[in-house]
């Protein structure tokens, strides 16, 4: 059983890079860049073996336990994320709850992410090999941390399975990990500035972090080395006593979840009435922008697109020195502007196979590409206006409020004529409907990565009319050259949106077949 779960992982990753050669492309470009971060960490556990007892004990215990506390809680917020085989489909097989157990642990480690967190492991006999029997306490803990981590992810996830199974819970967690992702450069400015002040503390956290289940199994050797072997003999114990724990939690967990599994809740069909259909008219241009819409409103994995939203101002205000350059706020409008006007060109792959509808209906690519902009432009361009507004007002700098709105425009009607070309064309591996926002398809990121620059670039090369008068304007001080980017803005914005439209619907009437079919590939 061991064995045919761990071959069945890897066949299951060898499955779904055959689909695409980007799928390939995008995993060996991450794993090169596993490998060179995995480097760098062995690199610096080797120098460890040359400095202080007290300054490795401190590193490797703090790395350790927050890997340990990483593999433990991250499943849980990131649920979809992981490849490995969905234990709710080994409920029908009679396989008993022992095996079942030590075939995912097995499976688990010997995963990318656990044979990643092996080798790293690893690295720390090489930081304890200064005395043999210190080298020897560092092999077996590695050993426990990693299990223990491994384990950590799967019985919490077992736990947690049944409370996050509903559509509000993954929403929950769409927020909890997106927020923080966004905001990762902030964080780590203000983690190291901390770190960096409190550096006199470090070795007195990583002592009381050492007698934590997440942090003992690092602390072993350490204490080995210094000849302290009461207290490694302590440490140890809570080791063994936290990967048993972990165990037995994961067995009852488990043991639940395939008994009893979660139940997808009752859909409520809403009686009263017919929703945002009723407020479009009712032609084909108006279903589909209704349709859309309610994607905005319902869907989960398009609150990326407006999570972003209220982020753009903390990271600017980062940027600008935490409130000491505010005239950096100015761009709220513009960026924002280019989020959400690109946001549309993964429309149809969200569509998944009910894009069928389309097809078999017989809508007009340009009643598709009209009906999906004005879903996205009834809120995008308000909210885009008022955020040029309210970021002028709040940097005392309404001299440049004509050249922001001309380019705000401009990147809002170029960016609807952008997307509208683009989603008519390609379809991306992205999260089916009713999936984790964040299941990560292989290759998927990358083609998105590569896409959304392209598209940038081009919606960069199409707003120059308008950005270049409203630069000029803010550089010599010219305000006419500001009020005349508006009209520009307009303009050739409106010009390049009736083109993208039409030439997206042309396409779209053109390659709706094969864009199905290329949908269905990726169920």
């Amino acid at each position: 059983m061991v064995a045919t779960l761990v071959r069945l992982r890897f066949l299951l990753l060898a499955n779904g890079l055959r689909k695409s050669p980007w799928q390939i492309v995008a995993v060996i470009l991450g794993g090169l860049y596993g490998l060179f971060l995995l480097g760098i960490v062995i690199v610096g556990l080797i120098a460890l073996r040359a400095a202080p007892i007290d300054f490795a004990r401190t590193l490797v215990v703090l790395a350790g336990a927050a890997t340990i506390l990483g593999w433990t809680f991250l499943p849980v917020l990131t649920s979809g994320i992981d490849q490995t085989v969905d234990t709710a489909r080994l409920a029908p097989f009679p396989v008993p709850i022992n095996t079942l157990v030590l075939a995912l642990a097995v499976s688990g480690v010997l995963g990318v992410p656990g044979i990643v967190t092996s080798i790293a492991a690893l690295g720390t006999v090489v930081t304890w090999s200064r005395d043999p029997l210190a080298a020897f306490a560092a092999l077996v803990s590695a050993a426990i941390g990693v299990f223990t981590a491994v384990v950590g992810s799967r019985m919490l996830a077992a736990l947690a399975s049944r409370i996050g199974a509903g559509r509000r819970a993954r929403e929950a967690r769409t927020l909890i990990v997106f927020i923080p992702l966004l905001l990762l450069g902030p964080i780590i400015f203000l983690v190291s500035n901390l770190l960096r002040e409190a550096s006199d503390i470090l070795p007195t956290i990583a002592q009381v972090v050492g007698w934590t289940p997440f942090g003992a199994v690092w602390a072993v050797p350490a204490d080995v080395a210094s000849g302290d072997f009461a207290k490694a003999g302590f440490e140890l114990l809570i080791a063994l006593a936290t990967l048993v724990l972990f165990v037995a939690l994961w067995r009852w967990g488990l043991g639940r979840a395939l008994e009893r599994p979660a139940r997808a809740a009752t859909a409520q069909v809403s009686k009263r009435g017919s929703g945002l259909f009723g407020i479009f008219p009712g032609t084909p241009t108006g279903a589909v922008a209704a349709r859309a819409l309610t994607y905005w409103v319902r869907d989960p994995r398009y609150a990326q697109s407006l999570i972003t939203i209220p982020i753009v101002p903390a990271l600017l205000f980062f940027w600008g020195g935490f409130g000491e350059n505010l005239a950096i706020l100015v761009w709220v409008g513009p960026v924002v502007a280019v989020l959400l006007a690109m946001s549309i060109y993964t429309d149809v792959s969200y569509d998944n196979t009910a894009f069928a509808l389309h097809v078999q209906t017989g809508v007009s690519g340009i009643a598709d590409r009209l009906g999906r902009v004005i879903a996205l432009a009834v809120f995008a361009v308000p909210l885009s206006l008022a955020l040029v507004v309210a970021s002028v007002a709040v940097s005392n700098t309404w001299q440049l409020l004509p050249g922001l709105l001309g380019i705000t425009i401009g990147i809002l009607l170029s960016g609807f004529a952008v997307s509208s070309l683009i989603s008519g064309r390609l379809t991306f591996p992205v999260p089916a409907p009713g999936e984790s926002p964040f299941k990560a398809r292989p290759g998927g990121g990358f083609s998105l990565m590569l896409t959304t620059f392209a598209s940038w670039a081009v919606l960069g090369v199409l707003i120059l009319p308008e950005l270049v008068l409203a630069l000029v304007g803010f550089a010599t001080d010219n305000p006419l050259l500001g009020w005349l980017s508006i009209p520009v803005g307009l303009i050739v914005g409106t010009a390049l949106l009736v083109l993208g439209v039409r030439l997206g619907g042309r396409i779209l009437d053109r390659r709706a077949p094969e864009l199905l079919a290329q949908l269905q590939k990726q169920k």
